[in-house]
């Protein structure tokens, strides 16, 4: 009973346009173990080489969903959780060496790989850009319980994405440890990066 709690708590959260995670307390196991999230994928990083799940075998991966165009959240975001990264690279920086920062686009055609690296290269260095054809996009988004849907074009072709504000930490092997807060100070990010990566 205890499992199902944690997966609907955690796809509940992981649903909102605005879920967000505190750090609290230090648990005896991960708030997301045993959660339904996570899983196989085939995409290409902002370098055009093709990404897996493999690829960050290993190590840990913190995975944000967001679009480059994004006028306010993404930006905001992403720079909270590189901020919160080189917080953890300066108190633990062996540890840190096993954390990979990762955004996965919810806007595959206007993020094309060229774009993706020159957003992600404004952030932290290990950033890695992930982008894929809308089938493949649509994939690690069900894996991942995240929501996107794309708004209304205007007339001159523009347009918004809807999508969800999560940031989830992976472990090594590709199971979901908890949620960052995003939308937090680089320390709280931090804080929680080192209550989980060992």
């Amino acid at each position: 009973m205890n499992q199902i709690v944690r997966l609907a708590a955690a796809l509940s959260i992981a649903c909102l346009p605005i879920a967000c995670s505190s750090p609290s307390a230090p648990a005896a196991s991960p708030p997301l173990e045993g959660a339904r999230i996570g899983g196989p994928f085939a995409l290409t990083d902002q370098d055009g080489k093709p990404a897996t799940e493999r690829t960050f075998a290993g190590r840990y991966a913190i995975m944000y969903f967001g679009y480059t165009f994004c006028p306010d959240v993404c930006p905001v975001d992403m720079q909270n959780i590189a901020s919160g990264l080189r917080t953890f690279e300066k108190s633990d920086p062996q540890l840190a060496t096993k954390v990979v920062p990762v955004f996965v686009s919810v806007d595959p055609a206007r993020d094309t790989p060229a774009v993706l690296k020159q957003f992600v290269g404004n952030f932290h260095p290990r950033l890695v850009g992930l982008t894929g054809s809308d089938q493949a996009i649509a994939a690690i988004a069900k894996a991942y319980a995240v929501y996107y849907k794309k708004g209304d074009v205007s007339p001159d072709g523009g347009y918004m994405m809807d999508h969800s504000r999560v940031a989830y930490l992976m472990s090594p092997e590709g199971k979901p440890l908890a949620l960052l807060p995003s939308e937090g100070t680089p320390q709280a990010i931090a804080t929680e990066l080192k209550r989980w990566v060992r």
